[in-house]
């Protein structure tokens, strides 16, 4: 019988995730605890999986001001709603279901006022949330088993409040563009550079010309 806590080496698993937050504006205060939005915090896979194969556990530790703000869910969806005022950071803990892997710890920065631009729009919600990834390096065999057998979380499409596929290629396309400019940038300092050099290179044979030429005169009036 194999070792499941063996580890295999060379072995390298990677698991997309995404973080984040919603929020919505009630649109005043609330009289009775000066709240302005609702809000959920949230991990979720990139793709349509159950993360629960793996995943033990999933610890966020929110504001102190927070009634048990040390929130544990073992089970998904890993998410927490709550009501609020004001932006804090959030302390994402994920723990596995293989004791042999050391939890991987996230920090997000809970976000809940929307920008002039997209309350100008006319935007009712918020979404801040990141793609990331869990990278399992020489995992044991029992953990790859867990990582390899996962099942779909839900049926039908599955998708995230942000189209991370199209934040992609126009992330791409802003670096190719830089790329390009920057190539075309040092094309032309490299031009000016030489221009340079050949030009105080024709200044220096001039003053070396000058230079024999008054040596030569002197020598004359000698």
């Amino acid at each position: 019988m194999a070792d499941g806590g063996q580890r295999i080496k060379g072995l390298t698993i990677i698991k997309p995730i995404v973080y984040g937050n919603v929020a919505r504006y009630f649109g005043k205060k609330r009289e009775e605890d000066g709240h302005t939005h609702q809000w959920t915090i949230y991990l979720k896979p990139y793709r349509n999986e159950d993360m629960s194969a793996y995943v033990k556990k999933v610890h966020l530790k929110l504001h102190e001001s927070y009634p048990n703000h040390n929130r544990v869910i073992m089970k998904p969806p890993y998410e927490v709603t709550e009501t609020g005022w004001g932006e804090f950071e959030v302390i994402i803990k994920i723990y596995f279901n293989d004791p042999n892997e050391r939890p991987v710890t996230i920090y997000h920065l809970l976000k809940l006022f929307q920008s002039e631009t997209d309350i100008m729009l006319g935007k009712k919600s918020l979404v801040a949330e990141y793609y990331d990834e869990l990278v399992f390096q020489d995992p044991t065999s029992a953990m790859q088993q867990m990582l390899s057998n996962v099942r779909p979380i839900c049926v039908g499409a599955y998708k995230h409040e942000t189209d991370f596929e199209e934040k992609k290629e126009k992330t791409l396309g802003n670096i190719q563009a830089a790329q390009k400019k920057i190539r075309y940038e040092i094309s032309e300092l490299n031009d000016r550079l030489k221009a340079a050099k050949e030009g105080n290179a024709k200044l220096k044979a001039e003053i070396a010309k000058l230079e024999a030429e008054e040596r030569a005169e002197a020598d004359i009036v000698l």
